[in-house]
C-alpha cells in the first residue's frame, strides 16, 4: 500500500449523498443515473450480501494493473484461473510499472485509452479526473453492489465516506473499506545495537535522538539513520510521521492547507508553528549526523542497502518491508542482526494517531457506462473487492491449495506456502507463484482478516497502536469547478516552494531563523488568497451538507 497515506488531501462525502446512491432507480434517475436497462448482459438476476457472483456469459475486463517488482505479475498465477472459475471472468490486465503507474494512468486517461477498471487510486487523485469528466460518479451506482452498502452500514462508514465527496454532492472513488483504523508504517530498528548500547526502543522523537546520538558516539563515521522512500515524495513516511506528532502534515500526508480545531479554519500547513517546529527537530538531526541527508533523494535501493550492508541502523518500514527486505537480507549478510518495527513514536500531541478506515480505492472510466455489461462489472467488482468471499479470496487463495481453515475461521498456510516469512524456506511463494496477496486486488476488510496474516510481533505492534486516540481527519472542503480552476494555478506553486524550502530548512541550506522572511515569500505567492478559497469552499460545504 502506500500512505495512504496515508499523503492524501482529503475530500468528502455528505450523508444525503449516501442516501441517494442507496435508494432505487427512480430516485436514482434523479440524481442523474443512468438507465440501466440495456446495460445487464452478463449480469445476475438476484444477486446480494454475500453471494457468489457468477456472470452469465464469459465476460472480460480492463483492468489497469500495477506491476510489482516483488511479485511480477505471471499470466500462469492461479489467481487468474480460479477467479475465471468463480466469477466467468477474465481480466485482461494493462500492465504499468509500479515506479510509472501515476504518470501512465494520466496520460491513459487523458487520452480517452484508460480501462474499465482503474485500481490503486489514493483520493484526491481522482480530482483532476472529475474536472475532465473522464470517470464515473460511482457514487450512483452503489445500489449495484450490496456488498459495499452492507459494509458501509455494518461498519457505520458513513462517516467516514465524506472523505471522498466532491462538490457536486457525488464521489468517483471506490475506497477500500477497513473496520477499523489501520497504522503499518514506521521505522525498524536494529535492537542487537540497542541491547549492545543498553538502551531502550525509544517511544518518543526524542527517545529516538537520544538513540541516535548514542549509535553515532559509538559509529561515529556512520549516519546512525538513513531512510528510503524518498522518490517521489521527499521524506514520503519520516515527514509523515513526525509531522503527525506535531500536529501537522508533511510528506506523503502534506497538502497545502490543515484544518485548524482552535480556530475552526483552515490554514496554511507550510506555514504553521507545528511545521516549523518539525523542520527543528529534522535539521538537528541531520546537523548533528544522525540522520543521512541523501535520505530525501536517494532510491529504495540505494538506502537498503545501506541499511543491510550495516551501515545504518535505523530505516523506515512496514510490515512486509521488515520481513520481506530487511530481515531476509541481513540473514545472509549478518544472521546476528535483530531487527523490529516500532511503535510509531510520539511527540508533542501525546499518545495519537492519524488516519482513516479508508484505502486506495478504485476509478471507473465514465466509457464503462456505455457498456453492455456495465452492471455485470459493477457486481464482479463488489464480490471481488467487497465481499466476505472476495476478500479472503484475494488475499489468501483457495483452501486446500494455499490455505487452511479451522472450525474457528483461523487461516493457515499450506506447508509448502510462505507468505511475510509465515512459512520461512517453502518452496513457494503466495504473492509470487500464486498471485494472491496482491496489492492491486487484496486489500480493506474486517480486522480478523487483515490481521490473520499478521505474526505475533506485528499483532503486538498492532496493539499499542490500537490503543492510542484517533485524531479527526480534516473536515471537507470541496471546489466547484471555478475554483477548482483558480486553486490550480496557486496550490502547485506553493506546493512546490514549501518542498525546496523544507529540504532546505532540513539540510540547512536555509537557517531556520528565515523562517519569517520564508513566509511573507509564501503570502507573495497567494498563500491568503488560496487559504481564503478553501475556507469559503469548507464553510458552503458545512451549509449544505451538514
Amino acid at each position: 500500500m502506500r500512505e495512504i497515506s496515508r499523503r492524501q488531501a482529503l475530500v468528502g462525502l455528505g450523508a444525503l449523498t449516501f442516501l441517494a446512491a442507496g435508494c432505487g432507480e427512480d430516485e436514482a434517475a434523479k440524481k442523474g443515473a443512468q438507465d440501466l436497462t440495456s446495460n445487464k448482459a452478463g449480469a445476475m438476476a438476484n444477486y446480494g450480501v454475500n453471494q457468489q457472483f457468477k456472470a452469465t456469459e464469459p465476460l472480460s475486463f480492463d483492468v489497469l494493473y500495477n506491476n510489482h517488482p516483488f511479485y511480477p505479475i505471471k499470466n500462469d498465477w492461479l489467481f487468474w484461473t480460479e477467479l475465471n472459475k468463480r466469477t466467468n471472468v477474465t481480466f485482461k490486465p494493462v500492465v504499468v510499472p509500479l515506479s510509472d503507474y501515476e504518470q501512465k494512468r494520466a496520460l491513459l486517461i487523458g487520452a480517452g485509452d484508460a480501462p474499465f477498471i482503474i485500481p490503486k487510486t489514493y483520493t484526491p487523485q481522482e480530482e483532476p479526473f472529475v474536472a475532465s469528466g473522464a470517470i464515473l460518479a460511482v457514487s450512483e451506482y452503489v445500489d449495484l453492489m450490496p456488498n459495499f452498502k452492507d459494509k458501509i452500514a455494518k461498519w457505520n462508514l458513513e462517516g467516514d465516506l465524506k472523505e471522498l465527496m466532491q462538490a457536486d454532492g457525488r464521489y468517483y472513488l471506490l475506497p477500500g473499506l477497513h473496520e477499523e483504523i489501520w497504522i503499518d508504517y514506521s521505522l525498524a530498528v536494529r535492537t542487537d545495537i540497542l541491547e549492545k548500547l543498553k538502551l531502550e526502543v525509544p517511544k518518543t522523537w526524542e527517545d529516538l535522538y537520544t538513540v541516535l546520538k548514542a549509535m553515532k558516539a559509538e559509529h561515529p563515521d556512520l549516519y546512525p539513520m538513513t531512510d528510503r522512500w524518498g522518490i517521489p515524495t521527499a521524506g514520503g513516511n519520516l515527514l509523515k510521521m513526525v509531522g503527525q506528532a506535531y500536529g501537522t502534515q508533511g510528506g506523503w500526508d502534506y497538502h497545502n492547507a490543515t484544518f485548524d480545531t482552535a480556530t475552526g479554519k483552515y490554514v496554511f500547513t507550510g506555514a504553521m508553528e507545528q511545521y516549523k517546529q518539525m523542520l527543528v527537530y529534522l535539521n538537528k538531526l541531520v546537523k548533528e549526523k544522525l540522520l543521512d541527508p541523501e535520505s530525501f533523494t536517494q532510491s529504495d535501493d540505494t538506502a537498503k542497502a545501506k541499511f543491510t550492508a550495516g551501515k545504518s541502523f535505523v530505516i523506515s518500514t512496514n510490515a512486509q518491508t521488515l520481513v520481506n527486505e530487511y530481515r531476509s537480507q541481513l540473514e545472509k549478510t549478518n544472521p546476528d542482526a535483530k531487527i523490529v518495527k516500532i511503535p510509531v513514536p510520539v511527540g508533542p500531541l501525546g499518545e495519537v494517531k492519524v488516519g482513516t478506515r479508508l484505502e486506495n480505492g478504485i476509478m471507473i472510466s465514465k466509457k464503462a457506462l456505455e457498456n453492455k455489461n456495465f452492471v455485470a462489472m459493477m457486481q464482479f467488482i463488489d464480490w471481488l473487492w467487497y465481499s466476505d468471499a472476495g476478500l479472503e479470496f484475494a488475499k489468501w487463495g483457495v483452501e486446500g491449495v494455499t490455505f487452511t481453515k479451522d472450525a474457528s475461521g483461523n487461516y493457515k498456510l499450506a506447508k509448502d506456502v510462505d507468505y511475510v516469512a509465515l512459512n520461512p524456506g517453502a518452496p513457494k511463494h503466495l504473492q509470487k507463484d500464486f498471485g494472491f496477496g496482491n496489492g492491486v486486488f487484496a486489500y480493506g476488510g474486517s480486522t480478523k482478516l487483515l490481521e490473520s496474516t499478521f505474526s505475533e510481533e506485528e499483532l503486538e505492534f498492532q496493539k499499542v497502536m490500537k490503543a492510542r486516540k484517533a485524531l479527526p481527519v480534516d473536515p471537507p472542503r470541496p471546489f466547484n469547478a471555478d475554483e477548482r480552476e483558480q486553486a490550480t494555478l496557486w496550490e502547485t506553486p506553493l506546493e512546490d516552494y514549501v518542498t525546496q524550502n523544507t529540504l532546505k530548512f532540513i539540510l540547512g541550506e536555509r537557517d531556520l531563523g528565515e523562517w519569517d522572511a520564508y513566509v511573507k515569500e509564501l503570502e507573495g505567492k497567494n498563500m491568503g488568497s488560496y487559504i481564503n478559497l478553501i475556507n469559503t469552499a469548507y464553510e458552503r460545504f458545512k451549509k449544505e451538507h451538514g
